[in-house]
C-alpha cells in the first residue's frame, strides 16, 4: 500500500506557522524591551536592530547589552553568550535523529532559527512525522515577529524614553512557563521543574550569586533520581 503524498510545502509552512503563533504573541512583550532597551544603551537604531538580526537571541541580547553598559570586556561577553545559549547544543543533539539527515542547505537555515519556541514545537513530532517545511515555517514566522517587535521597541525606545521601565521583561519568564508547563507529562518532569522553582526563589531571596545555575543542577538532580527510584 503506497503512503499518502505529502501536503504541498506551502501548507506545511503554514501549518508551523499556526502552531508557533501563540508563542509569537507571548514574545511580543520581550522584542519591544530588547529593542527599547538597545536604544537606552546607547546604540545607534540600526545596531539594536542589528542584534535581533544576526545574534537572534533575546535573552543573550539584554545581557549583552547591560554587561556593554556597565564595561564588560569582550571576552567576558562572549563567555555569557557561551553559557547562556550552552542549551542549544542540546536541543540540536536532541533533534540530531530528524534534521542530521538533511542537506547542509537546511540544516544551517533550521540551525539558525532554533530557538526555545521552536524546539517547543517540533519536538511535539517523533523523527518518521517531522517535516522540515513545517519547522522551517515555524522559525521564519517568529523571527519575523522578533525583528518586527524589535523595531517597534527601537521606534518607542526613541520616542518615549523609559519604557524599559514598564515591566515588559515579565514577558521572558511569561513565555518560558508557556513552553515548560505543557511539556510536564510525568513525575519526574513535575518534580525537575518544582525543585528548580523553589531553589531559584530561595537563591534570590537570599542574594547567592548564579542561582539560576544551582537551580538548573537541582531541577536536573532531583527529576533523575525521581526517575530512577519512582516505580
Amino acid at each position: 500500500m503506497n503512503a499518502a503524498p505529502l501536503p504541498h510545502p506551502g501548507r506545511r509552512l503554514a501549518r508551523g506557522a499556526v502552531a508557533i503563533a501563540p508563542l509569537c504573541l507571548a514574545v511580543v512583550p520581550w522584542g519591544l524591551l530588547a529593542g527599547s532597551y538597545a536604544v537606552s544603551a546607547g546604540l545607534s537604531p540600526l545596531e539594536g536592530q542589528a542584534l535581533s538580526l544576526i545574534l537572534f537571541a533575546g535573552a543573550v541580547q539584554l545581557v549583552v547589552i547591560g554587561m556593554g553598559q556597565d564595561g564588560a570586556s569582550l571576552a567576558a561577553m562572549l563567555l555569557a553568550t557561551a553559557f547562556i545559549t550552552a542549551r542549544h547544543l542540546l536541543y540540536g543533539l536532541s533533534l540530531r535523529d530528524r534534521v542530521g539527515t538533511l542537506p547542509l542547505r537546511w540544516r544551517l537555515p533550521l540551525g539558525f532559527l532554533l530557538t526555545d519556541e521552536l524546539f517547543a514545537v517540533c519536538t511535539r513530532h517523533d523523527a518518521p512525522a517531522f517535516d522540515r517545511w513545517y519547522m522551517l515555517g515555524a522559525g521564519l514566522v517568529f523571527y519575523l515577529v522578533w525583528n518586527l517587535a524589535t523595531l517597534v521597541g527601537v521606534v518607542m525606545g526613541e520616542t518615549l524614553p523609559g519604557i524599559e521601565g514598564l515591566g515588559l521583561e515579565f514577558a521572558v519568564a511569561a513565555t518560558f512557563i508557556a513552553i515548560v508547563v505543557p511539556n510536564l507529562i510525568d513525575r519526574a518532569l513535575w518534580v525537575a521543574a518544582l525543585s528548580a522553582l523553589v531553589v531559584a526563589v530561595l537563591a534570590a531571596h537570599l542574594g547567592l550569586p548564579g542561582g539560576l545555575v544551582l537551580a538548573a543542577l537541582a531541577g536536573m538532580g532531583a527529576g533523575y533520581v525521581t526517575e530512577q527510584v519512582a516505580p
